[in-house]
Formats: structure tokens, sequence, C-alpha cells
């Protein structure tokens, strides 16, 4: 097993454990980069070893009572459609344009991650709102949701669990460490569906993909372990940072 697998493969796991996202967002670029993996192959063999390491993840998020199925239920059944789609369009569409809008993506979440957080009377002010909704308006707030990060995610093989979790928090009211769990459930459904959607399409490497999940699946267990000890706004500026630089070399190496 080389180094830059082992690497990946820890960091991506450690990302998902800790954060519930990011997985994609580092095993795409590790395998276009690190390891030479023809694009579309690793858009859709990232989809896959996303797939398996939230699932372990999100199991081990469930049985600290950190998973709400009904939520999962319905955002990833919803999320699943968007994503099939979005990966049978992945496959025809042109790879800088995929690789384009996979940097803003990353931008995006460096933004979100970067951005200080503060409570507020105002957020106290959409929890009220959001009480006062009916179960019908907010499911199907989620299920639209769904299908639109569903789409992202078979695009530009990203899980879109950035996306997904402060989703969660304001669609549902769900608490941080419940948002994450629940975001990993309905990130492994997705991921699933799009790693169908591009399989049979491109060629994928096994063999390789087995030995990054295995390593993934370590760092997932480590990151769910230590997110309760770590100060997690320390972390999230250092990863916010590291995307600002991966998605301006993406960008700069396939665009201009």
């Amino acid at each position: 097993m080389s180094l830059a697998i082992l690497i990946s493969g820890l960091v991506t796991g450690l990302l998902l454990g800790i954060f519930g996202s990011g997985g994609s967002i580092i095993t795409t670029p590790a395998l276009l980069y690190l390891l030479d993996v023809e694009p579309k192959s690793a858009i859709a063999m990232s989809l896959g070893i996303v797939a398996v390491t939230a699932t372990i993840t999100a199991l081990q998020h469930w049985r600290w009572g950190n998973v709400n199925l009904k939520i999962t239920a319905v955002f990833g059944a919803f999320g699943v459609i968007g994503t099939y789609a979005g990966a049978l369009l992945g496959v025809i569409t042109p790879i800088v344009i995929q690789l384009t809008i996979f940097a803003l993506v990353m931008y995006a979440a460096a933004y979100k991650m970067l951005k200080p957080q503060h409570k507020s009377v105002g957020a106290a002010a959409v929890a009220d709102c959001l009480d006062s909704y009916s179960d019908e308006l907010q499911y199907t707030h989620i299920a639209i949701h769904g299908i639109a990060v569903g789409i992202l995610t078979g695009v530009v093989g990203v899980g879109g669990g950035f996306l997904i979790v402060p989703a969660l928090v304001l669609l549902s009211g769900l608490p941080m460490k419940q948002a994450v769990g629940t975001s990993l459930s309905i990130v492994a459904l997705k991921s699933f569906a799009g790693f169908a959607g591009y399989a049979g399409a491109v060629e994928i490497n096994y063999t390789l993909m087995a030995s990054f999940t295995g390593v993934a699946i370590v760092g997932s267990i480590i990151g769910s372990i230590i997110s309760n000890r770590l100060p997690a706004a320390l972390l999230k500026r250092g990863f916010g940072t590291f995307l600002v630089f991966v998605a301006s070399y993406i960008l700069f190496k396939n665009v201009f």
C-alpha cells in the first residue's frame, strides 16, 4: 500500500468521522493527482469509497443515538433520486466543467468552515419559526434540498455533507451531533446511488478502491472518537484553509 493511499484514506476517514462531511473533497483530488486515476473514474471511485466509509461511521453514530432515521429516510430517498440523475449527467459532462464546479463547491465549503459562527437572537427566532412549521412543510423543504444536493453529488462526486449538516440544523432543528450522524447516513445513501450511476460507464480500479476504503474506515472510527475531544473550531479553520489551496490548484491546473 502506497503512502499516498495511507495518508489520503486516513484524512478522508477523519473528516467524515469528525464533521460528517468532507470525504469526497479529499478523496477525489487524491485519486486524481496523487494516484493518477482518470478523472471520471476518480469521481466514481470517490463515491464508492465514501459510501462504504460513511456507512460504517453512521452505524457508529447510530449506536450513540445520533442518527434521526425519519429525516434520513426523507432526505436520503429524494437525495438518491437526485444523485443517480446527477451521475448520469456527470458521465456526459465535459471534465473541465465537472472540475470547475468541483473547485467552486470547495470554495463554498471553505467559506462555510471559515465563517465565524455566532449564536444570536436571530438564530433563536429561526428556531421558533421552525417549531411553528407543520411536519409536512419541514419535510417538503428537506426533500427539495435532498434532490438539489443529490444532483450536485452525482455530477461532481461529492457526498454533500457540508451542505447537509447546516440544512439539517436549520430545517429540522437537529442538535449538531445528531446533524453530523444523520448527515453520514444520508451521504452513504447518496454516494451508493452516485456510484451505481457511474458503474459500468467508466473504468473502476476495485483493488485500489478497496485499499483506500479500508484505510478510510480506520480513519473514520478514529475521527468519531476524537470528535468530542478536539476543538472543532480549530479543525474547521484548518480544513477550510486547506480547501482554498486545493480548489485554487484544481482551477489553475485545469481551467487557466
